[in-house]
């Protein structure tokens, strides 16, 4: 990752974070989510092992089809697992 990219991940919000404190913390690993309805928030994924980052995770989340009921499916692109896409909102 170069200087520019790590600048621009940084200026992210962090999906689930406080609203009084959304910004990335130093330290922490984080994935870019891409499109769909969190799109351009930061994924805290510090500590996770290196099977669930593979296979990337469905996000609870009001803003998709289903409302607070639904979640949203992101998982990592293929040859940049730093950026994780939009895959569909289910119950």
């Amino acid at each position: 990752m170069d200087e520019r990219d790590s600048e621009q991940l940084l200026r992210g919000r962090v999906y689930g974070a406080d609203h009084d404190d959304p910004g990335p913390r130093a330290g922490r690993v984080y994935r870019e989510l891409v499109g769909g309805p969190l799109d351009g928030l930061l994924l805290d994924v510090t500590g996770w092992a290196a099977d669930t980052l593979a296979d990337g995770a469905d996000l609870p989340t009001h803003l998709g089809r289903y409302g607070g009921a639904g979640a949203s499916r992101y998982a990592p692109r293929p040859g940049d697992g730093r950026r994780w896409d939009w895959g569909g909102d289910s119950r």
